[in-house]
């Protein structure tokens, strides 16, 4: 009964996460960016999208890996919260002095950024950063619920002052820095909100530096702190190496033109990667256990990778559709959003099998898979970039999406003796073949696009029953049985 109850539980959260995120971050995507953009200008606006992602690599030096530590640590051994989180955020916050010198002196002196919005975003990369780590507290206690309520606050909170700022309320007007500091006031205010939350579930937070404490934590989450920095390299170089590439206005330019697929992007893979986060403390704790996965492991391929080749597939064909309802009418960039797209079928397939190394703790292969990612991306970045611009960039982050997606399945395979099932291969080939179809016949069904749209995503959902890849039966004993049963 118990497990009947916490496997409801773990729907339950997840869909309040889900709904959550489909209300705030999609008016973000869709509304808030594109208006700043279209007003402060494509220049200024790959201006600030370099320097983001700039501050975004070298996070390494933020986390070290401790908030995957964090969350697969607490969620095995929930004693340990009281004893450990003051000691933790002490160390937080001096690996945050270390990150903002090592990144405002690298921005500044070598890559020539703006020291002023360089400065303002590094304290945001932190901020965020230390709002995570205190939210895998509340992951690792199985508080999904809540804790899906704080990952919306901060762009709630940044969406009500840029709404201000967008309608000029007491005069105000939208600029690159001001959109900045909208952000910085966000974290600051959610980060409050979450200590107070995380506090409440200890017996007294002291905080004090211990060396010992914090050089065994930093030598037991260093294989994880080099998989995100890997990760993250050949998430985030695109537009740094755009921007040095071609160089002057053209490179800014050219990142503010790849910036508008890439938000969409990052926008359905936060939705993803959340997901991804309340796994780890679930296949950490069956892996502890010695349960069976193969359970968890298709329901969250069912869950993340089936909508996941719905929307990629539908961007492909309606991707100027998008671009003109989303950039008023500025379709500059929409083959981009072909390509990226397709990206976050391969980031869904490493969601869930990538999530289930880290938790199992297989970090050298993951390693050894990001590494070749990395190089692959850099390479095909040189070679595309100068000749096809910001589009040969989305091209070369596809072909390394894809192949890092296929690394980790595989890998899933090999260590965890996963049978081949080779049902679910034919009806995911299937699947997604239908939706070539089903997108090209409905694309012009009708002189109403919308309507059009509308019945493609009917018939995708009604074909992922009919072609196998989501099982009503399967749906059903997922239902009534543990999530975590044996087969």
């Amino acid at each position: 009964m118990a497990t009947q109850l916490q496997k409801k539980k773990f729907i339950f959260d997840l869909a309040v996460l889900v709904l959550l995120n489909l209300l705030i971050k999609p008016f973000w995507t869709i509304i808030i960016e594109p208006k700043v953009q279209g007003q402060i200008g494509d220049v200024s606006y790959g201006e600030y999208f370099v320097i983001f992602n700039f501050c975004l690599l070298l996070n390494i030096f933020l986390d070290f890996g401790l908030t995957n530590f964090n969350t697969r640590n607490i969620s095995q051994n929930n004693h340990l919260l009281s004893k450990h989180l003051g000691k933790l955020m002490a160390l937080k916050f001096l690996m945050g002095l270390g990150y903002f010198v090592l990144t405002f002196c690298a921005g500044y002196f070598i890559m020539g950024f703006s020291p002023a919005m360089l400065f303002f975003l590094s304290i945001n990369s932190f901020l965020l950063s230390f709002n995570v780590f205190l939210r895998s507290n509340l992951q690792a206690l199985h508080m999904f619920k809540l804790d899906s309520v704080i990952s919306v606050l901060d762009r709630l909170i940044q969406i009500i002052i840029l709404v201000a700022m967008l309608l000029k309320v007491n005069g105000w007007e939208v600029s690159a820095m001001k959109f900045v500091y909208a952000q910085t006031f966000g974290y600051l205010a959610t980060g409050i909100i979450c200590f107070l939350t995380v506090e409440r579930k200890t017996h007294g937070i002291k905080f004090h530096f211990d060396f010992k404490f914090s050089k065994l934590i930093l030598k037991k989450s260093l294989p994880f702190a080099i998989l995100v920095l890997l990760m993250t390299f050949y998430n985030r170089l695109d537009s740094i190496m755009i921007e040095k590439i071609l160089g002057g206005n053209e490179g800014k330019e050219q990142s503010g033109i790849y910036a508008k697929s890439f938000r969409l992007l990052d926008a359905a893979n936060q939705i993803a990667t959340l997901f991804s986060l309340q796994l780890i403390p679930i296949f950490s704790k069956m892996l502890k256990n010695k349960e069976n996965m193969e359970n968890i492991v298709k329901l969250s391929y069912i869950i993340l990778v089936v909508p996941s080749l719905i929307i990629s597939i539908g961007t492909f064909f309606y991707s100027e559709y998008f671009f003109t309802k989303i950039y008023t009418g500025d379709t500059r960039g929409f083959e981009i959003l072909q390509i990226i797209m397709f990206c976050f079928t391969a980031i869904c397939f490493t969601c869930v099998f990538g999530t289930l190394l880290t938790s199992g703790g297989k970090l050298r292969q993951q390693n050894i898979a990001a590494i070749i990612g990395i190089i692959i991306n850099f390479v095909l970045n040189l070679i595309l970039i100068p000749k096809y611009k910001a589009y040969g960039s989305a091209i070369s982050s596809l072909i390394t999406q894809s192949f890092t997606a296929i690394a980790q399945l595989y890998l899933c395979y090999k260590i965890f003796e996963f049978r081949i099932n080779k049902k679910i291969i034919f009806s995911s080939i299937t699947f997604a073949l239908g939706l070539v179809f089903i997108n090209y016949f409905t694309k012009h069904l009708t002189k109403i696009v919308e309507l059009n749209f509308i019945v493609m995503l009917t018939f995708s959902a009604v074909f992922a029953f009919v072609s196998g890849v989501v099982s009503p039966k399967l749906l059903k004993r997922l239902f009534k049985n543990p999530l975590w049963s044996k087969n």
